[in-house]
């Protein structure tokens, strides 16, 4: 084959304005830049680690680094592949074709990870609530948020999701010298013992707790109907992997109490 005719189908067309060349070059780059994020998106995972960064800092960074490769590629096929105007309308109407057939969820869960992790409205490590979900936030990435629920499931939430529920993070601002969450679960009970004696059960349980916690835990009568009464328990720990084990604790030792006040005659 002649360098003559090696030219010409180099400069066949595939695509109205795109020829083999350029389309080799566009090749190129994506492989390098593919390559490229992973050997430094690998580096960046390391350092945060080394670095003890939070989760949602080395995802950011990642985040950053993987836009700038973007960035780079498209400029270095408009730079050096010399695309023509009508290539880059081709690209376009390709571009908007993948667009048009992409979810529009995925889109605006993407957007939605996007404002996550620029506002923070919770971190990795907060106690939190997300609609009817509440744990421990394992996870902040681009598509979804990781819960590890006091059933130890990790829960993952598509973050177009956590914006559209209510949401609320359970970190305490008071005072206190250090970062100390205000946890709570609800407790009911039938009619067949007094609310003086449920009173009396609450003080004597949650006081033996005051001197182990940053605060000592308090309650409140939440509501009350024909069959039964439920009342809110406020725990606070600078842990939240510690209300796990609280809870059911907390819970077990008022109920058993309360069983001797309802079998008493």
């Amino acid at each position: 084959m002649s360098a003559q005719q090696s030219s010409s189908i180099f400069d066949l067309q595939i695509i109205p304005g795109i020829t083999v060349l350029q389309f080799v070059w566009f090749a190129a780059a994506a492989l390098v830049a593919l390559i490229l994020e992973r050997i430094v998106t690998r580096y960046l995972r390391r350092f945060a680690k080394r670095q003890h960064l939070e989760r949602h800092v080395s995802n950011s960074l990642v985040l950053t680094f993987r836009i700038v490769i973007l960035l780079g590629v498209v400029a270095f096929v408009i730079r050096v592949g010399g695309v023509s105007p009508e290539g880059l309308l081709a690209f376009s109407a390709l571009g908007g074709a993948a667009l048009g057939f992409a979810s529009t969820q995925t889109i605006g869960n993407f957007v939605a990870g996007l404002y996550l992790l620029a506002t923070r409205p919770f971190r990795v490590g907060d106690y939190v609530r997300v609609g009817t979900v509440e744990g421990i936030v394992q996870e902040i990435t681009i598509n979804y948020t990781k819960i590890l629920t006091i059933g130890n499931n990790l829960v993952s939430i598509a973050n177009i999701q956590v914006l559209q529920k209510d949401m609320s993070n359970c970190l305490y601002q008071d005072e206190l010298p250090k970062n100390v969450y205000c946890c709570t679960f609800e407790i009911g009970f039938d009619h067949s013992v007094s609310s003086e004696r449920i009173a009396e059960i609450f003080t004597q349980i949650l006081t033996q707790y005051g001197s182990k916690l940053p605060r000592k835990p308090t309650y409140m009568l939440l509501r009350s109907g024909a069959f039964e009464r439920v009342y809110i328990v406020y725990v606070y720990v600078e842990n939240p992997e510690d209300f796990f084990k609280l809870r059911p604790k907390i819970a077990e030792e008022v109920f058993l109490k309360w069983d001797v006040f309802r079998l008493k005659p």
